[in-house]
């Protein structure tokens, strides 16, 4: 039986803004099962961004727990986050977040000298992840030399190179071209077919069709929760 990997209980974020109040998140429980493949979807301001920031141990909620593998995490200090995230979490963002003026090797490495892993095992995994998102002959490039879809693969290899529970994609395609965007999503199921949990936050409707699960916010609540249909081409 597979484990949670995500369990929140009524977590709910308030923000004060001036002399008043936002409750972007209100009561939101859910449980997420190590392999699922789940996208949360929603219109601006319905909470979305702030729940996967709490997801991803960026944030901490307001009221309410949230057990991350096990492990409550939802009073740890930001220290303890960051240990937890760089451990826990992998990140794939929107805008790639790459280091410029490092290779993709480097850029792939990065959160293995944050785990403090030696030189040599470093380029060892960054290059078997580089390779096993078809940019082993890449490595030595730096961003301004790759295309778009080739940059966010970079970013992918990055979020797996320390073999995280999750990988936390935060609008993958938003700056790619719909060629480009599918040949992520497919790269995504690939990965999802082989064990790793993803959550996905888009705007997109055809892209959250890639996930198994999707899961709507409106107003800081869940309005659905449902499993999707798969169709054979997408």
């Amino acid at each position: 039986m597979k484990k949670d990997v995500i369990l929140t209980n009524q977590i709910a974020k308030t923000y004060k803004m001036g002399s008043e109040y936002v409750h972007a998140l209100k009561s939101i429980s859910i449980r997420i099962k190590e392999g699922e493949y789940v996208a949360f979807m929603g219109p601006s301001g319905s909470g979305k961004s702030t729940l996967m920031n709490i997801i991803g141990c960026l944030d901490t909620p307001t009221k309410g727990s949230y057990i991350l593998n096990e492990n409550d995490v939802s009073d740890l200090t930001e220290g303890e986050l960051a240990e937890i995230r760089n451990r826990e979490i992998g990140f794939v963002f929107q805008t790639f977040n790459l280091l410029p003026r490092s290779s993709a090797l480097e850029n792939v490495a990065l959160p293995l000298v944050y785990a403090g892993y030696g030189r040599s095992e470093r380029t060892e995994r960054a290059q078997s992840v580089l390779e096993s998102v078809g940019l082993g002959d890449r490595s030595g490039h730096r961003p301004n030399e790759l295309s778009g879809g080739q940059r966010q693969r970079v970013a992918i290899a990055r979020a797996l190179v320390n073999n995280p529970s999750i990988i936390l994609a935060d609008e993958p395609t938003g700056n790619l071209d719909s060629k480009t965007s599918y040949e992520i999503m497919g790269l995504f199921d690939d990965l999802h077919s082989k064990g790793h949990t993803i959550i996905m936050v888009t705007h997109e409707e055809d892209i959250a069709q890639y996930a198994k699960r999707m899961i709507v916010l409106r107003d800081g609540l869940i309005e659905r929760d449902e499993m999707q249909a798969q169709t054979e081409a997408k």
